[in-house]
């Protein structure tokens, strides 16, 4: 009975630190199908995080301050958009402007929040019969809200840029823009769009760490997880569906860490194991006909120049 309660106590718990992971990571996929990098992420979900704590601090209602972290990485995804499909700068150099800056920013923000408890925090929800099932009910069906929109999420989107015009057109974009643009669609708006969507569910990915996963703030909350949604968004071949995987996989290194502590193994070589893991998907992927195999959209941090041959 003591190995089937540890089984569905890390099982369950690698779900819950993979869903800010999974929320990053469709977000990411969508900005990237649509051929702008976005190395922002980072600071995104530090902003979302900050901005999800102090609303839902201030006016006791857990929503709002979802809503307000998705808002907030909006907002910085605006900046990327802007200064990469508008202004047409280095998406790398951007993106990693963008994260610093985030990072510094949720600092100042957050810093009469530091070490302070959220007075009121998500908790479980019980699907009705379901969560009765015995060993998958409390590991699948007894979680928070969050959770399961998370997971409604990453089905839509997926639905959406595989099985839908709106989804054709957002690959299309990334493929061959120029192509795209020959065919009357508005290949700028497509990519502002999914760069919104992108800061939007980095922000909310910011939000379910502050307000659920670890309902405090303390600076550097993310802990370097919006490097680990770029390597995830290779890892799923940036498909949606297959996000799933790598966002709990990840989830179950990070729980493991922390269970290995009590074996002797040093602190510091576990709190390595899921960069290490995110080093290694970066190295295999960084050869060009390696990441076409795996699916990366051929125009991905190429800017688009509209009318250029």
């Amino acid at each position: 009975m003591s190995i089937i309660f540890l089984l569905v106590n890390i099982f369950s718990r690698a779900l819950i630190a993979g869903t800010p992971l999974l929320l990053g990571t469709i977000g990411e996929i969508y900005s990237e199908r649509s051929g702008i990098l976005n190395l922002g992420i980072e600071g995104m979900m530090a902003v979302g995080a900050v901005s999800g704590f102090s609303v839902a601090q201030r006016t006791g209602n857990l929503w709002l301050g979802v809503l307000a972290s998705g808002l907030a990485g909006l907002l910085l995804s605006l900046i990327h958009a802007f200064v990469t499909i508008t202004l047409k700068a280095s998406q790398v150099i951007s993106g990693l402007a963008l994260s610093m800056f985030g990072l510094g920013l949720s600092g100042l923000i957050g810093k009469s929040f530091i070490g302070k408890p959220l007075q009121k925090s998500f908790v479980d929800f019980r699907v009705p019969f379901l969560s009765r099932i015995p060993f998958l009910g409390p590991i699948l069906f007894s979680k928070d809200a969050v959770f399961f929109i998370s997971i409604l999420l990453a089905l839509l989107l997926w639905f959406i840029l595989y099985h839908s015009t709106l989804g054709l057109k957002i690959r299309s974009s990334g493929e061959n823009p120029k192509a795209t643009d020959a065919m009357g669609i508005n290949v700028y708006a497509i990519q502002y769009g999914c760069v919104l969507l992108g800061g939007f569910m980095a922000g909310l990915a910011g939000a379910y760490i502050s307000l659920a996963y670890s309902p405090t703030w303390i600076e550097g909350i993310t802990g370097g997880r919006g490097w680990i949604v770029i390597a995830l968004t290779i890892l799923a071949s940036w498909n949606p569906l297959k996000a799933f995987i790598g966002a709990y996989l990840f989830g179950g290194i990070y729980v493991i860490q922390y269970l290995l502590q009590s074996k002797g193994i040093p602190n510091n070589l576990l709190m390595m194991l899921p960069y290490l893991a995110t080093l290694l998907v970066l190295v295999i992927s960084s050869r060009q006909f390696i990441r076409r195999k795996m699916g990366a959209p051929a125009s991905l941090g190429e800017p688009f120049i509209k009318g250029e041959r």
